[in-house]
């Protein structure tokens, strides 16, 4: 290997992941981009990129994810089980957990990639630590796989639920329980539009005093709306 592909001993990374794998094929193989293996053709292909792992791992990553949230958030519906699938899954969260591990430190990258810092891609980091999720399911199971991720989903998913799945409700609820005197309720104060279109006017009312009025075609819309106004007074939202 050229000194242009030069990466660290696999097995710093092997005891990184705390995973010793059977097959060394199949760990270079998640290691090896595409960009790799278009400039070191052979006449029978013999060097593979690690797409095809990539494509077996999103879903592997995704089985795991989910049964991981659905045992261990079993209040949350289906909306908020997505929300939180799909922020552990993204792009941006998989190059996190890649660079933790120094996943770029070992990618087999063409010259061209190289010399654009494609080892801190996030595209890159990111597909080639679903190419590993793969590689360690492929080795060592299911099982295997799911000791390999199950520390960074967990993480990854409380952090989710903090930021993005709570409603504005709950979270206005949550900031007036610190003052236990404080008396939160939703007023309806309008209703217009025929049956079929109806449109509901609430505020959000704490000790009588208004923080925040919502409109929508339901009175749990206008409420969330309301909330969502008196969080931004509060300071704890951006300007609804």
């Amino acid at each position: 290997m050229s000194d242009s592909y030069r990466v660290k001993d696999h097995r710093e990374l092997e005891k990184c992941i705390g995973y010793a794998f059977s097959d060394k094929a199949l760990l270079l193989n998640a290691l090896t981009h595409s960009s790799y293996c278009n400039e070191n053709r052979t006449a029978d292909g013999s060097i593979p990129s690690n797409e095809r792992l990539e494509f077996l791992g999103d879903s592997v990553l995704s089985v795991i994810v989910s049964d991981y949230i659905y045992k261990n958030y079993r209040s949350f519906d289906e909306g908020d089980l997505t929300k939180i699938r799909a922020a552990v899954v993204c792009e941006n969260t998989l190059a996190l957990f890649a660079r933790n591990i120094k996943l770029g430190d070992y990618i087999l990258l063409g010259r061209g990639e190289e010399a654009t810092d494609g080892r801190k891609r996030k595209s890159i980091l990111s597909d080639a630590f679903e190419a590993l999720i793969a590689a360690v399911y492929l080795d060592g199971g299911i099982e295997k796989a799911r000791e390999f991720v199950l520390p960074w989903i967990t993480e990854a998913a409380q952090i989710s639920m903090k930021k993005g799945t709570e409603d504005y409700k709950s979270r206005l609820q949550r900031l007036a329980q610190e003052t236990p005197e404080e008396i939160l309720e939703y007023v309806l104060i309008g209703e217009e539009g025929p049956p079929h279109d109806r449109r509901f006017t609430i505020e959000a009312r704490l000790n009588s005093n208004v923080l925040g009025t919502g409109t929508g075609k339901s009175k749990r819309e206008a409420e969330q709306q309301a909330a969502k106004k008196a969080l931004v007074l509060f300071g704890e939202d951006e300007k609804a």
